[in-house]
């Protein structure tokens, strides 16, 4: 018998994909609007004074105005707002900052406001109600549900909350839901990740779970502790299991081992969220891209990827962009940030409706001879060496090797495998010839011999982990950069854990 849950789920998603439907087939119209409203509400702030947000009357006059930062350049804003400083980068105060910790700015204090967690909360709802709307599918909202996140937590600094994005969500689940929700308030505010994740498993085992949703990598990790503790499948564990919720990196490159640790297939939702917002989310299954976000108090510019560090790179709205390019996507928000770089490169995969995959980080790429390898790249050299076969791998990442012993330099992948190639050589021949068909710099430097192509090493079980745990790093919303321009992690992880 179907419960009233699951009969009130389908007619609610219906009005929500309606919802929806009438912006996505707006954009142009809603994202004007959504610049407008944006420009308004914030010109008698600090920061629409200091730019002349009164005399702004279109994206022309916006890129005039107002330059393009990253968080190190809007620094000495934020600074007075975590000071307790009112009206500065929006009206009044924001509610929450997201702490996070940044490569060159140390701790960063992102800015949420009550119509920013809004706008998030209610695109994670969105989209499972666009999972229910086109599969029909309400067994999952009776079952358990687990979201691996964040100590929920927090701290207060001059009347404001301060804590991690998944955190502060914690604090923003649904009446409805609660009870249906793991694991438990006690053990969600453990901050030792190999601990929490331990209590999890203890906490879920015996628990019809239908939805598990977190990053791919941590997820992992909870996964091969519970077959570690049962000999079993997750998918025999939890029979009812049909849905995993993920975002924050490419699925891809774990799929097989998912699969693999599960049993068998399941449905996935990815989304793209971040502490400066919620940017897509998948609305179709099969549909390659997620939808972007264009009624939720964020205005987007972008920039193509390979310009962006020239003097003046144009920037383009919406209207402009082309499809399979790649673009540095730029944000302003209703919780303060103007020409923000968020630091994300993004390729539109459709724009009848807006539809986009994140192709990697502007400052994460190899181009230590001219290259430009993006991770877009490393990751589907990755999936086409291992489709079809038995090799499955549990995590990588990938440096530039200039000064070699011998030889010509190469790109060095750092490789965990969960099932190993019976033949490396051939392994990593299918890898390297996939990045030269995808990238035509990296084909000219092979074939120039300047570089001699790529080799892999091994990585010891749980390599990663260990590398993560000694740089502070393991659990939350952190994750293994795909690939870096430098050897900083590559040498640690040598040291640390690497084996020929």
């Amino acid at each position: 018998m179907i419960s009233i849950k699951a009969a009130i789920a389908k007619p609610f998603a219906n009005r929500v994909y309606k919802k929806t439907q009438k912006w996505a087939n707006n954009p142009i119209v809603t994202q004007e609007k959504v610049f407008q409203n944006l420009i308004n509400k914030a010109s008698k702030t600090l920061f629409g004074k200091d730019h002349n947000f009164s005399e702004i009357k279109s994206h022309e006059d916006f890129v005039k105005r107002v330059p393009v930062r990253d968080y190190e350049a809007l620094k000495p804003y934020v600074e007075k707002v975590v000071a307790g400083e009112e009206h500065i980068l929006w009206k009044g105060k924001p509610i929450y900052f997201a702490k996070t910790s940044g490569t060159t700015s140390g701790v960063k204090y992102i800015p949420i406001t009550k119509p920013s967690i809004e706008a998030q909360v209610d695109a994670s709802r969105n989209a499972i109600l666009h999972y229910i709307h086109e599969t029909g599918n309400t067994e999952f909202v009776d079952g358990k549900m687990i979201f691996l996140q964040g100590s929920p937590i927090l701290t207060k600094k001059n009347g404001i909350n301060i804590g991690r994005l998944s955190g502060i969500s914690a604090h923003y689940v649904p009446k409805y839901l609660q009870k249906n929700r793991m694991p438990s308030w006690e053990t969600n505010c453990i901050e030792d990740w190999e601990t929490k994740v331990n209590a999890i498993v203890e906490e879920t085992l015996n628990e019809d779970m239908t939805v598990i949703a977190g990053i791919p990598s941590w997820v992992q990790m909870y996964f091969e502790k519970l077959q570690q503790k049962t000999g079993k499948k997750v998918g025999d564990i939890f029979k009812n299991f049909n849905l995993f919720i993920f975002g924050g990196v490419n699925y891809e490159p774990y799929r097989a081992k998912f699969e693999n640790l599960i049993g068998r297939k399941v449905d996935s939702i990815e989304l793209y969220p971040a502490s400066e917002g919620f940017f897509a989310f998948q609305d179709k299954q099969n549909e390659r891209g997620m939808l972007l976000q264009l009624n939720s108090g964020i205005f987007y510019e972008f920039i193509k990827a390979d310009e962006f560090f020239n003097e003046n790179p144009k920037r383009i709205t919406i209207k402009d962009v082309e499809v399979g390019v790649n673009y540095v996507m730029i944000i302003s928000t209703n919780a303060g940030l103007w020409a923000y770089n968020l630091g994300d490169t993004v390729e539109f995969t459709s724009t009848k409706p807006y539809r986009v995959i994140v192709s990697g980080r502007i400052k994460h790429f190899i181009s230590a001879f001219g290259e430009h390898v993006i991770g877009k790249e490393v990751e589907q050299a990755m999936q086409d060496a291992t489709e079809g076969s038995t090799i499955r791998v549990s995590e990588f990442t990938v440096a530039p090797q200039i000064n070699p012993s011998e030889g010509l330099p190469y790109h060095e992948w750092f490789v965990e495998f969960e099932n190993e190639p019976k033949n490396l050589s051939d392994f990593q021949e299918k890898i390297d010839q996939s990045l030269q068909q995808q990238n035509s710099y990296y084909f000219d430097l092979i074939k120039g011999k300047v570089l001699q192509p790529l080799k892999i090493t091994r990585v010891e079980k749980d390599g990663f982990q260990n590398y993560m745990k000694s740089v502070g790093k393991l659990g939350g919303q952190n994750k293994i950069p795909r690939l870096s321009n430098d050897r900083k992690i590559a040498d640690a992880i040598s040291d640390l854990v690497a084996k020929k």
